[in-house]
């Protein structure tokens, strides 16, 4: 049996008080606050079809003179990223990413194909997917001719940066979320589905972004042992270029951020809402952490991996793997901890009431890769899911 957190006066979750939060953030945003962004990566599908279909050029080339760099080529064709400006207010960072979506989704119309937020593809392509036209992606698809096989696979996540002051405390904080991130990776668990088939995943993206070198944990690391590693890495060829590095926390290299890299994309606004929220509202708690000199909580390699996969095998509807006991517990009680961490940051930014209130809709309505087997259950037909998500995506 599952509880429904409320928020007391002074940001402290409280026992179960279902339909009491209010919608909206309670308190306005002040320059205090951390600053977030979001990058989405998109599926374009044939409307016809519903398969892959390299159309991103055309697409991006629509939305440029709205857009500008906010939507960008991702590695294939059938790709298209959105990037959201950093901004500490929450409400303000739904209505941009609601503004992104409903500004490419009307340039796919008149491409003959429907934006699709899915980690993985739910119908194969019908021809091998193009690397985009883009000199980097072009070299890695050559040096990195064995991780792309000829299947080709793509796959489409959903990051979160948070505004860092400097590389050393991004770093800091990423030692201290390590435990956490698994948590967020179920609660946006996205792709069951993969080329026609059931993967028996809840985020079959994980298992197939895996391939790539550097995906996974980030290492503890200070700044110092961070430019080490790095450049170890690119001398052994394990990395292109600093770009190429894939922890699931990392210091951006083109942005003053720290990225969060675990969760697939989402076709519900809600989700990736949700994700910035708690991280900047579980960042802005760590932070006092890094602050009082406290160390990282010692979480071993093999228990870190074990609660990734139960995170990308079970989603919300299974079990999780709660770190600091051990033990196996539903995944619902491990984001009820997290909210209970994140709380106080959550508060301070005025977020802990509009939090609790996504979190009851998503728990009504199911995490996402539920939604997308019950629809196949329901309809029998992939290209019902392929639409259903089409439909999710652009309903922000």
């Amino acid at each position: 049996m599952t509880t429904t957190l409320s928020a007391r006066a002074d940001g402290t979750p409280d026992g179960p008080e279902r339909g009491k939060a209010p919608a909206r953030s309670v308190r306005t945003p002040d320059r205090t606050l951390l600053t977030m962004g979001v990058e989405e990566e998109f599926l374009l599908v044939d409307r016809d079809s519903r398969a892959p279909v390299g159309r991103a050029p055309q697409v991006i080339a629509a939305t440029r003179e709205a857009l500008g760099a906010q939507v960008q080529q991702e590695f294939y064709t059938a790709q298209v990223e959105t990037c959201t400006r950093p901004t500490s207010d929450s409400a303000e960072l739904r209505a941009e990413l609601a503004q992104l979506r409903d500004t490419v989704i009307r340039a796919t119309s008149d491409e003959g194909c429907m934006l699709v937020a899915s980690g993985t593809p739910v119908i194969p392509p019908q021809t091998p997917l193009e690397v985009a036209p883009d000199p980097r992606y072009q070299r890695m698809a050559a040096r990195y001719a064995y991780v792309l096989g000829d299947l080709r696979q793509v796959v489409c996540g959903c990051h979160v940066h948070i505004g860092m002051p400097d590389r050393a405390r991004a770093l800091a904080l990423a030692n201290h979320m390590r435990p956490w991130l698994p948590v967020l990776q179920a609660l946006a668990a996205n792709s069951p589905f993969d080329r026609g088939a059931d993967s028996g995943y809840a985020s079959w993206r994980w298992v197939e972004h895996a391939v790539w070198p550097t995906v996974g944990p980030a290492p503890v690391l200070d700044e110092a042992r961070y430019e080490r590693t790095v450049a170890a890495l690119l001398l052994t060829g394990r990395l292109m270029d600093r770009r190429m590095l894939y922890w699931y926390a990392r210091p951006s290299e083109h942005v003053p951020t720290l990225e969060i890299r675990v969760a697939d994309v989402n076709s519900d606004l809600d989700v990736p809402v949700l994700l910035a929220v708690l991280v900047r509202g579980l960042a802005t708690v760590l932070l006092r952490d890094v602050e009082d000199g406290l160390q990282p909580p010692h979480v071993g390699p093999r228990e870190l991996y074990t609660a990734h996969r139960a995170a990308a095998r079970h989603g919300l509807e299974g079990d999780g793997l709660d770190l600091r006991s051990g033990r196996r517990v539903p995944a619902w009680d491990l984001v009820t901890a997290l909210v209970e961490r994140a709380a106080p940051g959550l508060h301070a930014a005025g977020d802990l009431p509009m939090t609790i209130t996504l979190l009851d809709g998503l728990r009504a309505r199911g995490g996402g890769a539920g939604r997308q087997r019950l629809t196949h259950r329901r309809l029998r037909d992939l290209r019902a899911v392929v639409d259903a998500l089409a439909e999710t995506t652009a309903a922000a």
